[in-house]
C-alpha cells in the first residue's frame, strides 16, 4: 500500500492578550481533497502535551489532517506560556473566552476546524460553540462543563454535526453534559465502555476510532 504521508511539527507561541503555546502535527504534503483541520484543547490536570503524548496529534496527520493542540492560558505547565500577571481567560466572560478561541483559530490559519473540548475546557468551547457555530466543521465534548449554563432553544439553533464522547464510568459529568448536548440538532453519541471522566485516556484505541469515523463522516 501506499506510505503513510511524513509528518511536519511545530510548537508555535500565539500571541495576544492571552498568549499560549500551540504543537502543531501537519501532514506534509497536504492530501487532497483537504481534510478538516482538528484543534484540541484539554481539562484541568492536562496540557497540550496530553495529546502528543496520547499519539493523536500523530495519528489524526497520518489520517491528512492538521491537528492543533493549544495550552489553555494558565491552566497547564507550560513554562512561559502565560504572563506572570494579568487576568486568565477564566475570569473574563463567556464572551471573552470565545474571543479567545476565536483569536486562536484565525492566529493558526485554521479553516472550519473541528473542536475537541474535554471537560474544563468547555468553559471556552461552549460559548465559541454557541457564538461562533457556523467556524467548525464539527465539535466533539468530553464530558465538558459548563453545559446547563444555557438552555434548549440556545442548543437547538446549533447545526454545527457534533459527537459527545463520554466514559460509561463517568456517572457524574459525562451524563449531565448529555442532558444538555442531546438538544444539538446534528448529534450522535458514543459511550466508551470501561471509561471514567477523562475516557481518552482510559480507552485511548476507543476513543481514536470513533473520531476517526467521525471526522470521516465529515469529509
Amino acid at each position: 500500500g501506499a506510505s503513510p504521508p511524513h509528518r511536519r511539527k511545530a510548537v508555535r507561541a500565539v500571541g495576544g492578550p492571552a498568549p499560549c503555546r500551540a504543537l502543531v502535527s501537519s501532514p506534509c504534503p497536504p492530501p487532497i481533497p483537504r481534510r478538516p483541520d482538528v484543534l484540541l484543547l484539554h481539562g484541568q490536570a492536562f496540557s497540550s502535551g496530553t495529546w502528543q503524548a496520547l499519539g493523536t496529534l500523530a495519528l489524526l496527520a497520518a489520517e491528512g489532517h492538521r491537528a492543533v493542540a493549544i495550552d489553555l492560558p494558565g491552566r497547564s505547565e507550560s513554562a512561559g506560556a502565560v504572563p506572570a500577571r494579568g487576568a486568565l481567560p477564566l475570569h473574563l466572560s463567556p464572551r471573552g473566552r470565545a474571543a479567545f478561541l476565536r483569536h486562536v483559530v484565525q492566529r493558526l490559519g485554521l479553516r472550519r476546524p473541528v473542536l475537541v473540548s474535554p471537560s474544563m475546557s468547555g468553559r471556552f468551547a461552549l460559548p465559541f460553540l454557541l457564538a461562533h457555530g457556523r467556524q467548525l466543521a464539527g465539535f466533539v465534548p468530553i464530558a465538558p462543563v459548563g453545559t446547563r449554563e444555557y438552555g434548549a432553544v440556545q442548543y437547538q439553533q446549533v447545526q454545527t454535526p457534533t459527537l459527545i464522547l463520554y466514559g460509561d464510568r463517568d456517572t457524574g459529568l459525562g451524563q449531565q453534559a448529555l442532558q444538555s448536548l442531546r438538544h444539538l440538532p446534528k448529534h450522535r453519541v458514543v459511550v466508551l465502555p470501561g471509561a471514567g471522566h477523562a475516557c481518552y485516556m482510559d480507552k485511548p484505541e476507543d476513543f481514536h476510532r470513533a473520531l476517526l469515523g467521525f471526522l470521516g463522516q465529515l469529509q
